[in-house]
């Protein structure tokens, strides 16, 4: 179905009246959340420009899946590293130490890594002209074209398996109308990338691809565990920050990993529920749920929970 310049035209008005940040945060708020971190994608296009484009990349899709709320969203892997250094820096002893130091063994660690290669990259890098961004949209725009093709793949960082792929287009063509995420001034790190065709092109194509991601969640795994049981009541290391609620519910039991014993390769998970929670108590890191059927007796510090 083409859209029309009177969709642009409510949509717009409908943004003056709405406080809306973006159409992805407001449709995907809250629900369970998965720990992502993009890994960096490979330009694979052979085009060059005056910024970067494998990096502005990493640095758009990173705030794109932050803006959704439905993601812990970590630093690029270069950020993660550099924590890294900073831990092993303060275990060193040569910094001045203190309650602010980095901790080793604090790291958040990815459940999900998101990586791929930028493939394809046709127009030029010439001015925009005309549109505009308000709240959290960017509506209108021209001068040129412009065009980033990247296959992407949604990684388990456990098994190192790669449970979806797909490959989306950006574009940024002449007099077209544009929505999309606002993404602040990423463009400014990179010689104005933001404001050229290639860059819109970017900002679309990452749109592309935060929209795949998100439809793939409902088929995500998603699981905590039990870290302690006081009579009725189990705590589970899951908390506001991943999405958790009062009243939502869960099964708890043990996890049997079936693997290949020539490769060691995870072939299948099964689990042997022993009995149903339903959340009473949230805190930011941590949940506190009833035992609302099975065996309360048979749960251990340890046993897996999962929606």
């Amino acid at each position: 179905m083409k859209l029309t310049t009177t969709f642009y035209a409510a949509l717009f008005l409908m943004l003056l009246a709405g406080p809306i940040s973006t159409v992805q945060s407001q449709e995907s708020a809250g629900g369970l959340r998965h720990t992502v971190s993009v890994a960096r994608f490979e330009n694979r296009a052979g085009w060059h420009g005056q910024w970067n484009l494998g990096d502005a990349w990493d640095t758009v899709l990173t705030d794109m899946l932050n803006q959704t709320g439905k993601f812990i969203v970590l630093g690029e892997t270069d950020m993660r590293y550099a924590a890294l250094d900073e831990q092993d820096l303060a275990a060193s002893g040569a910094t001045a130490g203190g309650n602010r130091s980095p901790q080793l063994g604090q790291l958040t660690p990815a459940q999900l890594l998101v990586k791929g290669a930028i493939t394809h990259v046709q127009g030029h890098t010439g001015d925009l002209g005309g549109g505009i961004r308000i709240k959290g949209f960017r509506i209108g725009g021209g001068g040129g074209t412009g065009e980033v093709n990247a296959t992407i793949y949604i990684i388990d960082s456990t098994t190192g398996q790669v449970l979806a792929s797909d490959s989306v287009v950006g574009t940024h063509e002449r007099k077209s109308m544009n929505v999309g995420y606002a993404t602040g001034s990423w463009g400014a790190s990179f010689g104005g990338g933001k404001q050229d065709n290639i860059g819109i092109a970017v900002e679309d194509a990452c749109a592309a691809a935060v929209a795949f991601i998100l439809e793939q969640l409902p088929n995500l795994p998603w699981s905590g565990t039990v870290v302690m049981v006081k009579g009725n009541q189990v705590y589970l290391n899951r908390g506001t920050r991943e999405g958790v609620t009062v009243g939502q519910t869960f099964t708890v039991g043990e996890v049997e990993v079936l693997r290949d014993p020539d490769t060691g390769e995870v072939l299948d998970e099964s689990m042997t529920e022993v009995a149903r929670l339903t959340v009473n108590q949230v805190k930011e890191k941590l949940s506190i749920a009833d035992v609302t059927s099975g065996d309360a007796a048979s749960i251990a510090k340890g046993m897996t929970v999962q929606r």
